[in-house]
C-alpha cells in the first residue's frame, strides 16, 4: 500500500460580504476520488486503484486505506448503512463490495454482469432499503438493483416493467455519487444527455413518475449531473456540459413542488459546470454550496443567484460536516472548507 502524503496549507478568502473561510488539505494521494460519505469524525472515501478508505477530519493522521480488489476497478459510488459501507465499480461485471465499518472487513454481495452496467450512483434511504442505478440497458431503462433487508440480499431489475423507457441517448453521470436523492417517502433520479429528466418514485413501490425539466439537454455531456432536497418539495439541480465548462445557461434548476415542475435559475450568471450541490444545514435551504472542476459556488437566496468564492479546481464531491464545516473531494486530494 502506498504511504499516504499530507499537505496543509491555508487559503483565506470572502464569501459574500465579510464572511472568511479557511481551507486545509486532509488527504493527499494518486487517487481520484468522486464519492464520499462522513461518519464517526472521519472522511470515508472511495476512488480509483480499487482504494477505499478514510482520513479523520480532526487528526489527518488517523487515516487508513486498503484495496478493495486485486483488479485495478475505478469506484464512483459509496453508500452506508448501520454496519457497513457499500461501493461498486464503474463498468461489467459490477461488484457490490460490503466492508463493515468497524473491522473493514469486505466481502462481494452481488456481481452484475450485464454488459452494459456503469454504476452511476448508490444511496440507502434508511438502514434496510438502499437502491443503485446503472446506465441504460438494451431495453432503454435504468438497471436499477435494490435491497430491502440492509444489504443482506439484492434484487438485479435491469427491465423493470414500471420503470418509464429513456429517450435514446439518456442516460446519468457518474460525477459525485449525487444525482440520486431521497427524502421521506420519495426517492429522485436526475438524467442527462439527449434528455435531461427527473424520475421519482414514492414509497419504494418501484412505480416510478417522470419529469421534464428545462434544463440543458441534447449531446452526451449535457445535463444534470447533481441533485439535493432540502425536504420534500423544495429541490434543485445543478451541472451543465462537461465539454465545456464555462458554459453557464440553464444548468441550474429549482423545483418547489417535489420535481414535477423545474425554474430555471441564475442562467449566464454562474461560474458554469458544477458537478455536486448540497443544501447548508441549519439554513431551511437559504444557503447552498456546490462545486465543479473550475470553482467553489455559494448561494444565500435559495440559488437564485450565485458567487464564485474559490478558484479551486479538480473537485468532484462534497458534503458538509456541519453548517461551518464543507468537506470536499476530487483530484488526489480530500480537503476541508470551514467558515469562520
Amino acid at each position: 500500500m502506498k504511504k499516504l502524503l499530507l499537505l496543509s496549507f491555508t487559503i483565506i478568502s470572502s464569501i459574500l460580504s465579510s464572511q472568511k473561510f479557511k481551507i486545509d488539505t486532509l488527504l493527499t494521494d494518486k487517487i481520484s476520488i468522486r464519492a464520499i460519505q462522513l461518519w464517526d469524525g472521519k472522511v470515508w472515501y472511495a476512488g480509483t486503484d480499487s482504494k477505499f478508505g478514510y482520513v479523520g477530519i480532526k487528526d489527518k493522521s488517523d487515516r487508513k486505506q486498503i484495496l478493495l480488489s486485486a483488479k485495478n476497478l475505478q469506484f464512483r459510488t459509496l453508500a452506508y448503512n448501520k454496519s457497513n459501507f457499500y461501493t461498486i465499480n464503474i463498468e461489467s461485471p459490477a461488484y457490490f463490495f460490503k466492508v463493515n465499518r468497524k473491522t473493514l472487513h469486505t466481502s462481494v454481495v452481488f456481481t452484475d454482469q450485464d454488459k452494459t452496467a456503469f454504476y452511476d450512483a448508490f444511496k440507502f434511504t434508511d438502514n434496510s432499503y438502499a437502491i443503485a442505478f446503472s446506465d441504460p440497458t438494451e431495453n432503454q431503462k435504468l438497471n436499477i438493483s435494490l435491497t430491502r433487508n440492509s444489504g443482506d440480499s439484492w434484487i438485479h431489475c435491469n427491465n423493470c416493467p414500471d420503470f418509464p423507457l429513456l429517450e435514446k441517448g439518456e442516460a446519468a453521470f457518474a460525477a459525485s455519487n449525487s444525482n440520486i436523492a431521497s427524502v421521506g417517502n420519495f426517492i429522485w433520479i436526475a438524467t442527462g444527455g439527449t434528455k435531461s429528466r427527473i424520475y421519482r418514485m414514492k414509497n419504494k413501490d418501484c412505480n416510478w413518475q417522470v419529469f421534464e425539466t428545462p434544463f440543458i439537454q441534447g449531446t452526451s455531456s449535457q445535463g444534470i449531473y447533481s441533485i439535493d432536497f432540502y425536504d420534500k418539495n423544495f429541490g434543485i439541480a445543478v451541472g451543465g456540459d462537461y465539454t465545456k465548462q464555462a458554459d453557464n445557461i440553464n444548468n441550474i434548476a429549482t423545483t418547489k413542488d417535489g420535481g414535477q415542475t423545474w425554474q430555471i435559475q441564475a442562467s449566464g450568471e454562474n461560474a458554469g459546470y458544477m458537478t455536486c450541490v448540497k443544501f447548508r444545514p441549519k439554513t431551511k435551504g437559504k444557503d447552498i454550496v456546490a462545486v465543479g472542476d473550475q470553482h467553489i459556488s455559494f448561494s444565500s437566496d435559495y440559488g437564485k443567484t450565485w458567487t464564485k468564492i474559490s478558484d479551486e479546481k479538480n473537485l468532484y464531491a462534497c458534503d458538509w460536516l456541519d453548517n461551518n464545516t464543507l468537506i470536499l473531494a476530487g483530484k488526489n486530494r480530500i480537503i476541508r472548507l470551514k467558515f469562520d
